[in-house]
């Protein structure tokens, strides 16, 4: 739900670019070390401006973690598997190379904030909004709102952690395999899955 003080600060300039520069400056920390290892004084001081400053618009540096990922997360998601266009086992095949070339191109930054040091403020964000999307897709809900509630649904909770998971492990262990592979890997466990939902 957005209140009258997140308009307030989407419409003030200044605040859009001092946020700007904290997400653009804990993603450039995090491919150097572990979220776990990264204070609000390194955050502030690497993007210039006081700790005060960062406590105005952040909690801490979990909750700047979950926003300055959830654009990225976004995209990611929006590579998660559906039922709208299924190739021909039933899976779409582009989308899950999508979704782990994605994870590939921003390894450094998902293996930092979804590893054993990581966050799990971000990890849950990121499963939420995972689950949402399968169940939008999964039954043609349509939800635009990725924060939105909805009804409990085991496959699509089910699809979201395994595929997180399976993830997960692999950004873990150096992306051993390329996405292309991880793809062709992931598809057959998603159409076992949904064999007779497609």
């Amino acid at each position: 739900m957005t209140t009258t003080r997140d308009r307030e600060e989407q419409a003030d300039p200044r605040v859009r670019r001092t946020k700007a520069a904290l997400r653009a400056t804990l993603i450039e920390l995090v491919q150097h070390r572990d979220l776990s290892r990264i204070s609000v004084a390194d955050v502030a001081e690497r993007a210039g401006i006081s700790r005060s400053t960062f406590y105005d618009h952040y909690r801490d540096v979990h909750e700047l973690a979950a926003a300055a990922c959830t654009a990225m997360i976004d995209e990611l998601i929006d590579a998660i598997p559906g039922r709208a266009a299924p190739g021909p086992a039933g899976v779409p095949s582009d989308t899950l190379m999508t979704f782990f070339a994605h994870l590939a191109e921003h390894a450094g930054l998902y293996r930092s904030v979804l590893g054993p040091q990581g966050s799990a403020r971000v990890m849950d964000h990121l499963r939420h909004r995972a689950t949402v999307t399968v169940y939008a897709n999964r039954t043609g809900a349509g939800l635009l709102d990725r924060a939105a509630d909805i009804p409990h649904d085991v496959p699509a909770a089910f699809t979201a952690g395994a595929l997180l998971s399976v993830a997960t492990d692999w950004l873990r262990r150096g992306c051993p395999c390329p996405p292309a592979e991880m793809a062709a890997l992931t598809r057959p466990l998603l159409v076992a899955l949904y064999r007779d939902d497609i």
